[in-house]
């Protein structure tokens, strides 16, 4: 590599030493703490907020002591730095202790941006783990790309953490109204503006570009973000050789939120448009969508690899103000839209989610397991007035709890309901309620 890129990589460090820490929105994202020297992966969609959190956990360092000349932001994603290689990736490494060679011996953090557009950069960031005294974050667009090749250059030296677009109370912050303390003790009129907030929240989503954009602005640059996503992350990475139905998969997925999904309709309704694809190759388009986290999946829950193998699955976009964007309804989906955030919250909380359909027939949207080892089972309802409604998904919860004794059984819902009588092991919570208690269920 030439003098010219040696210098622009040293200007690049200067710059990145000397750069003001943006205006953030804090987020609350769960960073493990583990002793040993670990890379933290910080991965997520596109424009989710990955770069801010890297500033976000700079100033953290900032905030404990840590000097500024020991805290390095790269960012990778620059078109100067095309064709740089693993065997080249050494000299951001030579350059920054040139710069401070009294940095030798003491620690420091590298933040590194994107450093996944380098082929064999696992092997360069587990030498400066090996050869130094170092913090390290790394970000990236793709799980499987990260975790695959963490799992085979990182050898256990890394651990993921997941960005995504804003929850319903990081969104309240970004807006200034975050409530502090207990929200069922706030006054009348504060509820009302959270039960507003989390109604726009359910139609705009969570992106932070888009927060706060006209509805017009706001649906072309999210819908920009799928394309971008699709384009690069999933078409050139993967060279997808059917593009035509890899896009009628994400607009049948994304336009379609929270239903079931069958690979082997979706190819019969592809073969009578004349559009050839093999099932094979819709399952690894799938696959790579939800790698691109423009979606998430959730199977059925079953000790039977086999049930869980053959029985459709469910899928939720990564945000809910993707919903509007291919939804050819017409009509406002707020159940879905409410649905999908109460599937990402349980997963930020660490849960492992599938849906439940019992012996009697009986289908519970989630059952989620959470890493202290409670269960819960949880429906979504946008309004229970209706008795017929209300009984229905009540019925579904007592048939489960059958199945699931140890897991609490939750109703969640968007509306306040009328006095009801509630069977004793059910809980009715108001959505707005059980989105901002965010460590209800992560003990």
């Amino acid at each position: 590599m030439g003098g010219q890129v040696r210098d622009l990589i040293r200007q690049k460090i200067i710059d990145g030493l000397s750069a003001q820490i943006p205006d953030f929105t804090r987020r609350d994202v769960y960073l493990p703490r583990v002793s040993g020297r670990k890379a933290y992966a910080v991965i997520g969609m596109r424009r989710s907020g990955k770069t801010t959190f890297l500033w976000q956990v700079l100033e953290g360092e900032l905030r404990l002591g840590t000097p500024r000349e020991a805290l390095i932001y790269f960012n990778f994603e620059d078109e100067r730095l095309s064709g740089m290689t693993q065997n080249e990736l050494w000299l951001v490494e030579e350059e920054y202790y040139n710069l401070y060679p009294e940095s030798h011996g003491r620690r420091v953090v590298f933040f590194l941006d994107e450093i996944q557009n380098i082929e064999g950069w696992e092997t360069f960031t587990r030498r400066l783990l090996d050869t130094h005294k170092v913090g390290l974050f790394i970000s990236g667009s793709s799980s499987r790309l990260l975790s695959r090749e963490l799992a085979s250059g990182m050898r256990g030296r890394a651990l993921e953490v997941r960005i995504y677009p804003f929850c319903f109370r990081e969104y309240l912050r970004h807006l200034g109204r975050e409530p502090e303390g207990d929200v069922g003790r706030l006054p009348t009129s504060r509820r009302s503006r959270i039960e507003r907030d989390l109604r726009d929240f359910l139609a705009c989503g969570g992106f932070p570009e888009a927060v706060g954009t006209d509805v017009r602005s706001r649906q072309e640059l999210l819908r920009s973000y799928v394309d971008v996503a699709v384009l690069r992350d999933v078409i050139e990475r993967h060279a997808v050789s059917n593009p035509v139905a890899l896009r009628y998969l994400v607009r049948q997925l994304l336009g379609n939120p929270a239903g079931t999904f069958s690979i082997n309709k979706f190819y019969n309704d592809l073969k009578a448009q004349g559009i050839p694809v093999a099932k094979n190759t819709l399952h690894e388009y799938l696959s790579y969508l939800e790698d691109a986290f423009l979606l998430r999946t959730a199977s059925l829950d079953t000790r039977s690899e086999q049930r869980r193998m053959v029985n459709p699955r469910k899928a939720y976009p990564m945000d809910p103000g993707l919903i509007p964007i291919y939804d050819r309804s017409g009509e406002p989906k707020l159940g879905h839209a409410l649905e999908t955030c109460v599937l990402l919250e349980l997963e930020r909380r660490g849960a492992e989610v599938g849906y439940v359909r019992t012996a009697s027939g009986y289908e519970v949207d989630f059952h989620a397991r959470f890493p202290g080892g409670s269960t819960a089972l949880i429906q979504v309802c946008t309004d229970i007035s209706d008795g017929t409604v209300y009984e229905r998904e009540v019925r579904a919860l007592l048939e489960a709890k059958k199945e699931y004794p140890r897991a609490a059984a939750l109703l969640i819902v968007l509306e306040k309901p009328p006095r009801m009588e509630v069977p004793k092991n059910v809980q009715i919570l108001l959505a707005s309620s059980w989105l901002l208690e965010t460590q209800r269920f992560s003990e």
